[in-house]
């Protein structure tokens, strides 16, 4: 279930880099309780914009709120009151499942006691208990996704961002993984809001979709508006009539889009 109140509001939100504009001017509002997709190639500003949100990023300009509270002015407040998992793997190898889940704990000031009975549940949630004391360098990628979403939730946030979290996944992987999201997102009615570059993904689960490419935001709605609004059959249709180009088949990264803006200027 939504409700009235947003869990996000962006406004006009924009990042430069060196004069290279990698977000222009997007605005979006996130419901609380929904599930938000940011669709979009490489190197179309998902990561960065995801960034800004989770006070990785400082903005050019524009304006954010998450859960009320400014990523830019009150990072604790707002950090506190998200969960995430990184595009890039960001598990202590060294450590077993346990420790992982436990230091994250500590970080976060979760007493003992809860601390205790929540990481249970949530290695027991995404079927990893009977492996609690392997350590992380001994499990698939598949494992490490699922142990990094135990941990992003350990604190209860209210809003978890998933930036790419199925890429290297195998197809099973990754319907188990969503199949994850949706079962936490019904029961808790946490926000979800993620990035991904696999359309079907989008189109399954997402309540509302954005589609974001070359930093602009083209469309957003749920699938089936995007569906009509674009005169198109399915979401890969739509994506298509939007950027006029294949979604995996997008050149290069944020990193890469520079180098050639730098080349150009030149």
């Amino acid at each position: 279930m939504t409700d009235k109140k947003p869990s996000i509001e962006v406004s006009d939100l924009t990042k430069k880099y060196n004069g290279f504009t990698a977000v222009d001017a997007i605005s979006f509002t996130v419901k609380k309780g929904e599930i938000f997709a940011f669709l979009g190639p490489n190197g179309a500003g998902k990561t960065t914009t995801i960034k800004m949100l989770t006070t990785l990023l400082s903005p050019t300009s524009g304006s954010i709120s998450v859960n009320g509270f400014d990523p830019t002015t009150d990072q604790n407040d707002v950090r506190k009151s998200f969960g995430i998992v990184f595009q890039d793997p960001s598990l202590d190898d060294e450590l077993t499942a346990w420790e992982n889940l436990d230091f994250h704990g500590v970080l976060y000031n979760v007493p003992k006691t809860i601390r205790t009975q929540r990481i249970q549940e949530l290695l027991q949630f995404v079927e990893l208990w009977d492996r609690k004391d392997s350590f992380v360098k001994t499990f698939s990628g598949g494992m490490k996704r699922r142990l990094e979403i135990a941990r992003g939730l350990l604190h209860h946030p209210k809003i978890f961002f998933l930036d790419e979290p199925t890429i290297g996944l195998d197809p099973q992987t990754r319907n188990k993984l969503w199949a994850y999201i949706e079962d936490l997102n019904n029961k808790e009615g946490i926000t979800i809001f993620f990035t991904t570059h696999y359309i079907e993904e989008a189109e399954k689960i997402a309540d509302t979709v954005a589609v974001i490419d070359h930093g602009k935001i083209c469309i957003q709605g749920t699938p089936e508006q995007v569906k009509r609004e674009t005169n198109a059959h399915s979401l890969e249709e739509a994506f298509l009539t939007l950027t006029g180009h294949a979604i995996r088949e997008e050149e290069g990264t944020i990193l890469d889009r520079m180098r050639m803006f730098r080349r150009h200027r030149k």
